[in-house]
């Protein structure tokens, strides 16, 4: 498709990230990267990408030099990067309209198949068509333009470079159950905080329950019902959006094992791919970046691309301070009469 072009109970949900304190470094320009390479957690960003008030802010808040760095110095290098795009936009134009697919090998049929089975994996690709291919890494167009440097290296160090097909998919497509650490405390009566280190915890959603399906709780009377309020990760499955006018395929989730992956010298990759053929269905499965703005993604002459994380002219890696996701949840209850 063608897009146009441009540029009675009441529950709170809020995630924020929470940043500690970590002492100062020294700036590095030009990709030069060995100071960040020092200082411990780092943000490996895409320059050059709108809106550029989001790094700016990004490195105020989180990187370890803060406000003190020297802004224009910032916003030059973003400049260079933007205008390396413009050179990218004739010497690599539409490089994403020929991005190649293939079908599974029949050794993956198996995995496919447990993987299909899955509840997770039925709820969450239950709208639009949907299958599990092989996807070239490097040409997924990316509306995420940041990874945390130190979990790409983590995940390629888990993975290694002489992997199986089958680990491959496993890593791809996890089914295990996720482990990262997650600390709970009650703030007050009715408010809850939820914590983790890592970018993929989120609110799920709040639902009702029968009385049937709680176990190990003793009430002081009988339970006419219960409202869950469920806090967890994602599916964490690789992930992308394909475009059946253009053919492109934009990476919805999984960038940090994409990365990975491609920095591993991996081409191609087991991936979901879920095809839209209108412009409201975006809105069911994109992110907002992607759904408000589908022109820029799937229809520009050079849009963002994964390989670009490699690209020193337009990469920037961020020495920043530990951080962690943090939701807290609330709840108000409301008790009165009202006229049958």
């Amino acid at each position: 498709m063608i897009y146009p072009i441009k540029a009675c109970i009441l529950l709170f949900a809020r995630s924020t990230f929470y940043a500690q304190a970590g002492r100062f470094m020294d700036r590095f320009q030009n990709g030069h990267e060995t100071a960040a390479q020092a200082a411990g957690q780092q943000e490996l960003w895409i320059l050059g990408q709108p809106p550029l008030k989001k790094y700016l802010d990004f490195v105020d808040d989180l990187g370890r030099e803060g406000a003190n760095g020297i802004r224009s110095d910032r916003v030059n290098e973003w400049r260079n990067a933007n205008d390396y795009y413009e050179l990218l936009m004739r010497t690599e134009r539409n490089i994403a309209d020929a991005i190649e697919t293939f079908s599974l090998p029949s050794e993956l049929d198996d995995c496919a198949a447990e993987l299909a089975a899955d509840p997770r994996f039925r709820h969450t690709f239950e709208s639009l068509p949907t299958a599990i291919k092989m996807v070239e890494l490097d040409r997924l167009v990316v509306c995420q333009n940041h990874v945390n440097r130190n979990f790409v290296e983590m995940l390629k160090s888990r993975l290694g470079q002489a992997a199986d097909i089958a680990s491959l998919f496993r890593f791809c497509l996890p089914l295990e159950e996720y482990q990262a650490p997650v600390q709970i405390r009650e703030a007050d009566s009715r408010r809850y905080i939820f914590r983790s280190s890592s970018t993929d915890f989120r609110f799920h959603e709040a639902l009702m329950l029968k009385p049937g399906q709680i176990s190990g709780h003793e009430s002081f009377g009988q339970i006419a019902g219960v409202i869950g309020l469920v806090v967890g990760f994602s599916s964490n499955f690789l992930n992308a959006i394909h475009d059946d006018d253009s053919g492109r395929l934009v990476l919805n989730n999984g960038y940090h094992r994409a990365c990975a992956l491609s920095e591993l010298g991996i081409t191609h990759a087991p991936c979901i791919v879920q095809t839209v053929t209108r412009r409201d269905e975006l809105d069911l499965i994109a992110k907002p970046i992607v759904a408000n703005d589908p022109g820029y993604f799937f229809n520009s002459p050079r849009p963002p691309l994964l390989k670009d994380f490699k690209d020193p002219k337009i990469r920037k890696l961020c020495a920043t301070k530990k951080v962690a996701r943090t939701i807290e949840v609330s709840y108000e209850i409301r008790d009165y009469l009202v006229e049958e």
